[in-house]
């Protein structure tokens, strides 16, 4: 959705009608996520993707009957479809795709309330029915318990149809989006736990991870551009003034000027945080790194060599750090890609970011058998 979201607000804010294609589950490999959308308008228009190609000419006619009035669909393709061969789906998975229709302006309007929420980066997940005893494509807006205001304040109505449906999906949805989870939940048709009657798709926005990159050098300005690539919003922080600049990180979301210990301490870091510390200099490194590990970062990656590991890892202990805490550090950063460049070096520490977060081996795929997307 953040990929196309301009264009989304602006068909909205036109009142241009458009069809909105959601993938709501993958099964096996598959070229996108669930969340993953494509839109449709009435003069032909496409934003966004699907399947990366596959199947975006089959979905693109289904959108466009959805749009002339045949209401919400759930489409489904598989390499057991013969249908799914003929578009194109040869990867060896299954996606489901809901697709419905945008059309007046009340619900051009709903839609447009949760795209602003989205673009200012405030958490918030949107439920919608995909089959069963309530309306397929009725949705439902769900902000954390700790947001001012009702809903309708924020300008997001909705309803799934039934008060016990209601009360039900938005616990559950405020639990995945405390978890950023996205997914199918099933429920009775009065929002009973443990039954199958109705199949909601909660997908969840929360704001961007964050990355912190300590050490204003030539591989951090490489570090940050592929961190904003994947979606990280970006910091770079620097005690030396002369050379933490915005004009050195363009693509950094802040330049910080500051002892990279004490903004760290002072800075909020989450489960989510990937802290990359390119500094190598123990005067910053040890205080950042004792900072570093009392907090839950999921990824805390070290530049330098093996003697300056070595060295780094004798004052952290003489600092008090226990093993079990140092057994966290990425160090040295990256993976062994025989990167030279600090863009190469970049593509590493990135390399080994996603190895992190979605446990992969590192290997080659061709050396590897089975699933390619294994905990999907």
């Amino acid at each position: 959705m953040r990929d196309i979201l301009p264009g989304l607000q602006a068909r909205c804010a036109a009142g241009t009608p458009f069809a909105l294609a959601t993938v709501v589950a993958v099964h096996g490999s598959a070229p996108r996520d669930p969340g993953a959308v494509m839109a449709v308008d009435g003069a032909g228009s496409v934003l966004g993707s699907v399947s990366g190609g596959c199947v975006e000419g089959d979905v693109y006619e289904v959108a466009r009957e959805v749009l002339a009035g045949a209401g919400p669909r759930v489409v489904s393709y598989g390499v057991s479809d013969d249908e799914a061969f003929g578009v194109g789906l040869t990867c060896g998975g299954t996606i489901e795709v809901l697709v419905r229709a945008y059309v007046s302006q009340a619900e051009l309007a709903d839609l447009a309330a949760l795209l602003d929420l989205i673009a200012a980066d405030l958490p918030v997940a949107e439920a919608t029915v995909l089959s069963g005893a309530a309306e397929i494509g009725a949705r439902l807006v769900v902000r954390p318990t700790s947001s001012p205001g009702t809903l309708a304040d924020l300008g997001t109505p909705g309803t799934l149809g039934a008060e016990g449906l209601d009360a039900a999906v938005t616990g559950d949805a405020r639990g995945m989006l405390a978890q950023g989870l996205t997914g199918i939940q099933r429920y009775g048709a009065h929002g009973q736990r443990r039954m199958q009657e109705v199949a909601v798709f909660v997908r969840t926005y929360a704001p961007p991870p964050r990355m912190i990159v300590f050490g204003a050098i030539d591989h951090a300005a490489a570090t940050a551009r592929i961190g904003s690539f994947l979606g990280y919003r970006v910091t770079v922080c620097d005690a030396r003034p002369a050379f933490a600049t915005r004009e050195r990180f363009p693509t950094a979301d802040e330049v910080v000027r500051a002892w990279p210990h004490d903004y760290l301490e002072a800075t909020e870091v989450d489960a989510r945080t990937v802290i990359c510390v390119l500094t190598h200099d123990p005067k910053f490194d040890v205080p950042l790194l004792v900072a570093a590990l009392r907090t839950p970062a999921a990824y805390i990656g070290v530049m330098g060599s093996r003697r300056t590991h070595s060295d780094r890892l004798a004052r952290l202990r003489e600092a008090g750090v226990d093993e079990a805490a140092l057994e966290r550090l990425a160090s040295p950063v990256g993976l062994d890609l025989g990167a030279r460049t600090p863009e190469e070096t970049a593509v590493s520490i990135a390399a080994e970011i996603i190895q992190h977060r979605w446990g992969g081996t590192g290997r080659p795929l061709g050396e590897l058998t089975g699933a390619i997307h294994r905990d999907r």
